[in-house]
C-alpha cells in the first residue's frame, strides 16, 4: 500500500501495509495502480508553480517541499499561503495542505494537522495548544516501532514526550531518544537547503540480471545518463566533473571519476566520458549495480566559452532540449533512443534517486 485515500482512512487502512491486510480492513476496497512518471511530471509541474513564489524552496519530498520567506509577517503568511493552496487547485486540480511556522518540523506538522485542502499554523506559543494533545506517532520522526517503546515509559501523547525525563529517553533510546524529545518541543536545528545548495545529480539501479557485456553495460549507463542529463538541464547547470559507480555480483563496490575539459549539460558529452571511464576500470566480473553522476556544478546562464565545443556540441545541445521539451509535454518515454526500442532495458533508468529528496538535517 504505497498511500491511502482519505475515505479508506476512516477504515484505519494504513501507508505501507499490504494489500491483504488493508482488504481485510475494508473488502470492498478500490486499488489503483501507480503511475511513477506520471506522479514525477506532477511533482516537477508543482515545484515549477512554486518557484514563482520564491526560489528558496527545498524539495522534500516527491510531494513536500519547503518554502522560505524572511520578509513577511504572521497574517501575510497565512493569506500567502492560502494563495498558493487555492491557486495549486485552480491551477492543476488536486487540493494540498500548507503548514506555516518558524521552521521546518513545525511546518510539517502543521500541514498534517488536518485534511485535505486547509493552511495551518504551529507556532512555537500553539505547541501545547495544537501538537501535544496529538498522539506520540503522530510526531515526524515516531515510527510504528517507537510507538510501543514510548507506551511502555509511559508516554502516549506528544506533549507526555515533550515532558519527559531526557536522561531517561537517553537511556532508553540513546540519541534518537534526544531528537524525538527535541521535536515534540518544536526545536528543529536543520539547515535549509535550496536548489542553490545542489553540489551533485546522481542516478543508480539494482539491475534484476548480471551485466556481462560491455554492449548491455553501455545501455545501462545511457538510460541511467538520459535522467541525469535531463535533471541537470533542470536545474538549469552544467557539469565538470562525471563519475561512474559500480557493484559486482560479490557486492563489491567501486566508483570513479573525470575531470571534462570544458563544463556540459549534453547526453551525449556525459554519457561518451562515463562509457571511456567505465571501460577502463571495468574488470570483467558480473555486475548486480550501475550508477552515474555529474558533479563541480555551475549554473548555465554564467556559462564559460570554450574552444572545446565545436558545431556538434551546438547540435546535440538543440536535440536535448527539443527531447526535453517533448518529454515535459508528452510524457518521459514519448521519445527514447534507438537502442531501446526492441530491448526489455527501461529507456529512463533510476528515476527521481534520494539525492533528489534530501531529508532534513537531524540532530542525530
Amino acid at each position: 500500500m504505497l498511500a491511502k485515500s482519505i475515505p479508506a482512512k476512516k477504515f484505519n487502512i494504513k501507508t505501507g501495509e499490504s494489500l491483504f491486510e488493508a482488504r481485510q480492513k475494508c473488502p470492498r476496497l478500490l486499488v489503483v495502480p501507480p503511475d511513477y512518471y506520471v506522479y514525477v511530471r506532477a511533482s516537477r509541474t508543482l515545484r515549477e508553480y512554486l518557484y514563482t513564489f520564491t526560489p528558496d524552496i527545498e524539495v522534500f519530498s516527491i510531494d513536500e517541499c519547503f518554502m522560505r520567506f524572511t520578509d513577511i509577517d504572521r497574517t501575510s503568511a497565512r493569506s500567502l499561503a492560502d494563495k498558493i493552496r487555492i491557486g495549486v487547485h485552480d491551477n492543476f486540480g488536486y487540493t494540498v495542505n500548507v503548514g506555516i511556522s518558524e521552521n521546518k518540523l513545525l511546518a510539517k506538522m502543521a500541514g498534517d494537522f488536518e485534511k485535505p485542502d486547509k493552511c495551518h499554523t504551529c507556532f512555537h506559543e500553539e505547541i501545547a495548544e495544537k501538537l501535544w494533545p496529538l498522539p506520540v506517532e503522530d510526531l515526524f520522526m515516531v515510527g510504528r516501532r517507537t510507538k510501543p517503546k514510548l507506551n511502555r515509559l509511559g508516554i502516549y501523547t506528544i506533549g507526555d514526550l515533550a515532558n519527559a525525563n531526557l536522561k531517561l529517553l537517553y537511556s532508553c533510546l540513546k540519541s534518537y531518544g534526544r531528537l524525538i524529545h527535541a521535536y515534540a518541543n518544536g526545536q528543529d536545528s536543520s539547515v535549509f537547503k535550496s536548489r542553490s545548495d545542489v553540489k551533485s545529480i546522481g542516478n543508480s539501479s539494482t539491475l534484476k540480471f548480471n551485466v556481462e557485456d560491455t554492449e548491455t553495460a553501455h545501455a545501462v549507463i545511457l538510460s541511467l545518463v538520459e535522467t541525469t542529463a535531463g535533471r541537470l538541464r533542470e536545474a538549469g547547470m552544467m557539469c565538470r566533473v562525471v563519475s561512474v559507480g559500480m557493484r559486482d555480483s560479490n557486492l563489491e563496490y567501486i566508483s570513479r571519476q573525470k575531470k571534462l575539459p570544458c563544463f556540459t549539460d549534453s547526453t551525449k558529452d556525459i554519457y561518451s566520458n562515463i562509457c571511456q571511464l567505465f571501460d577502463k576500470y571495468w574488470d570483467k566480473r558480473p555486475l548486480r549495480l550501475l550508477g552515474v553522476s555529474v558533479s563541480d556544478l555551475e549554473r548555465t546562464e554564467f556559462q564559460q566559452l570554450s574552444i572545446f565545443k565545436d558545431a556538434s556540441y551546438e547540435n546535440n545541445e538543440k536535440l536535448d532540449k527539443v527531447i526535453d521539451s517533448i518529454r515535459k509535454k508528452y510524457g518521459d518515454t514519448a521519445i527514447i533512443r534507438g537502442v531501446f526500442a526492441n530491448s526489455e532495458l527501461s529507456p529512463l533508468l533510476g528515476g527521481y534517486p534520494e539525492d533528489e529528496y534530501p531529508a532534513m538535517s537531524s540532530l542525530l
